[in-house]
């Protein structure tokens, strides 16, 4: 593990993105709020948060921060894609991003395992930081924004 006792607690912030891929039929279900295990948004939502709160005992080496705030969120791109986005705030030594993509991923897994059952071909990706801010290295913003096609 790095060692981040000498390092400054600063604000940081980090978003991450996530796309899932459905038939466009599941995305009406889900819309619909018709998918035989409940509110896909919703379950998801907390199942990325409480995600984020666990990074550290997903990730080895990842260090535990307390989340002083976590968002995730949810866009219907088209007709088959869904946009899922994660904002994770800290007081801390060290960044927030892997809290960001853990969110993310775990929302977009809670989603696949929701609606599994009337669709096998959901696929999960592309995953990516779309910006952090705060620590020694400053500000990161991808330049691009993220697509189905690409973060």
């Amino acid at each position: 593990m790095v060692d981040v006792g000498g390092k400054d607690v600063t604000e940081r912030i980090a978003r991450a993105v996530a796309y899932v891929t459905l038939a466009p039929e599941t995305l009406v279900l889900i819309r619909d709020g018709k998918v035989l295990k409940g509110n896909v948004f919703e379950v998801a939502r907390l199942a990325g948060i409480m995600a984020s709160k666990r990074t550290s005992d997903l990730i080895p080496l990842c260090h535990p921060l307390p989340v002083d705030r976590a968002e995730v969120t949810f866009e219907v791109v088209d007709e088959r894609t869904l946009k899922i986005e994660s904002q994770i705030g800290v007081h801390a030594r060290t960044g927030v991003e892997m809290e960001a993509l853990t969110a993310v991923s775990v929302a977009a897994l809670t989603v696949y395992d929701m609606c599994k059952s009337s669709d096998r071909g959901i696929t999960i990706g592309p995953i990516g930081l779309v910006e952090k801010t705060g620590g020694k290295s400053g500000t990161f913003r991808r330049p691009l924004p993220p697509t189905a096609g690409g973060v």
